[in-house]
């Protein structure tokens, strides 16, 4: 049946053992629109998406495309539909070219795609009308993270999609990608393609989306006209109550160093990936590091951690540490134990919880009921394996372990990644407490927002290099981007360490 509408999800509920993810879901995009999808971590948006794209089934409810009804069992299905997916971590082959790329898993008929020539033409073709820079004879993994992704919009334009979905597409892209991402859009739209976009970054919704729909608790709490939307509204629309979206700015004098890092650099394989790094982090400061996924952050922590040993220069840190590291489930949380046991894991072989090499179960019990209250964990007793709580909940937990010992130095590496609108405030809040109580900060993140609000000075890195140490009140949203492209120099790091 003729129909206005691109996609029509009705009634969709899906459930798991213990938890409902998808509760009687309505959805509709329109063509040539932008359409937003917001909530919290454990709302329902990723379940909604994989039914979409044939990675889950649901329960109950239809699908129709384009006013006829639709079965998704497999991505192919969603393919053939004209729907395709953008993941967060993208499914390319680094060694392979962009045309290889693209071309696996093309058929003729009843065989592979073998001709490259055909797609290298039309990969041609539709970089020069999206704008994406790319050549066919490019090697993906000599791609900044950025133009990978436009290889993976790419692939999915030379199928033929007319709905894209993009999930958190923002989380790997400079704030000038990220304009560029959404010209594309625009673009798109203009053209009659639409695009579901997955994101907790309320204000470029609001730039780049013409109507939003808002999911609690796998329900559908409303949805928003371009016209309508408001941060302080969506934000209150996704958590159930009134949100900080922006922390007041903490400027205190800063103290003795408590971090000092000179020339620092180390090597994988025969690749440098952190190059001649000189900084200082000090008592009652934040020291934000700015920088795109992947230009040697995780392997300032590992160094800093004591897991990796530096290859030349090196480090001091002047007191006790904390580390939270920016994979929660993979080195921060066990998620088959419990609550208590993850609250005690680095403590455990300490006196306090011992008694004749045997653990004192209520001394652990009464420290980690002390945590729950002080830290707001959100759990019905310590007994909760950790795999059944929330992001939020979890990353109280890493915060609670990290803090509660008052350490000096706190390296906070992605402390917010994959967190909603409300546990972000908390951990915020968690941060400025620390600064306040006297200690030191290292923030390592890639929201830039989050750099920008809670720093007091900010070291940019790109490709393993400081490129430049500013002071907050030298540095702005557009600065920042150019230098994180390194499109600009900035001063001299080690004379602004």
């Amino acid at each position: 049946m003729p129909s206005d509408l691109l996609l029509e999800m009705r009634g969709i509920t899906k459930a798991f053992p213990g938890v409902v993810a998808n509760r009687d879901i309505d959805l509709e995009v329109r063509p040539g629109e932008v359409h937003g999808l917001l909530g919290e971590n454990g709302a329902g948006k990723t379940t909604l998406m994989k039914i979409l794209y044939g990675l889950v089934q649901p329960d109950q409810g239809s699908i129709a495309v384009r006013g006829n009804p639709a079965v998704i069992t497999s991505p192919r299905d969603a393919l053939r539909l004209g729907i395709g997916m953008v993941h967060q971590h993208f499914m390319l082959v680094p060694d392979m070219t962009v045309a290889e790329n693209v071309a696996l898993g093309l058929r003729e008929g009843r065989t592979p795609l073998t001709r490259l020539g055909t797609v290298s033409k039309r990969i041609e073709a539709l970089s020069k009308q999206y704008g994406f820079n790319l050549e066919p004879d490019d090697v993906v993994g000599s791609l900044s993270l950025g133009r990978r992704q436009r290889t993976e919009i790419l692939k999915l334009l030379y199928r033929g999609a007319d709905l894209l979905i993009l999930d958190e597409p923002t989380a790997v892209l400079t704030p000038t990608e990220s304009n560029e991402l959404f010209s594309v859009l625009r673009l798109l739209a203009s053209q009659g393609r639409s695009t579901i976009f997955i994101t907790h970054k309320l204000d470029e919704l609001i730039a780049v989306a013409d109507r939003c729909t808002v999911l609690r608790d796998g329900k559908v709490i409303g949805s928003l006209v371009k016209a309508e939307m408001d941060q302080r509204v969506m934000a209150r629309m996704m958590v159930g109550r009134d949100v900080v979206l922006r922390v007041p700015r903490l400027t205190l004098l800063p103290g003795d160093p408590v971090l000092v890092a000179t020339h620092l650099s180390t090597v994988k394989g025969d690749r440098p990936v952190l190059n001649d790094l000189t900084f200082t982090v000090r008592e009652r400061e934040v020291l934000g590091v700015a920088g795109v996924d992947g230009n040697g952050q995780q392997e300032l922590v590992e160094v800093l951690a004591g897991l990796v040993k530096p290859t030349a220069g090196g480090f001091t840190i002047h007191g006790s540490a904390a580390v939270i590291p920016a994979d929660r489930h993979g080195d921060a949380i066990a998620l088959s134990m419990t609550l208590s046991d993850n609250l005690v894991m680095t403590d455990i072989a300490k006196g306090r919880f011992r008694r004749r090499g045997l653990v004192r179960g209520d001394e652990v019990r009464r420290h980690g009921r002390r945590l729950l209250t002080e830290y707001d964990i959100r759990a019905p007793d310590l007994k909760m394996r950790a795999s059944a709580m929330s992001g939020g909940n979890q990353q109280k937990a890493v915060l609670a372990r990290s803090l509660y010992r008052q350490p000096r130095l706190l390296i906070a590496a992605q402390p917010t990644r994959g967190l909603d609108v409300g546990a972000i405030e908390y951990v915020y809040q968690k941060i400025l407490d620390h600064k306040r109580a006297g200690g030191g900060t290292l923030l390592i993140s890639t929201e830039l927002e989050e750099i920008l609000s809670l720093s007091d000075r900010v070291a940019v890195m790109v490709g393993g290099r400081l490129v430049a140490i500013l002071d907050i009140h030298d540095v702005d949203l557009e600065k920042l981007g150019l230098l994180m492209a390194g499109a600009v120099q900035g001063p001299e790091p080690a004379a602004a360490s």
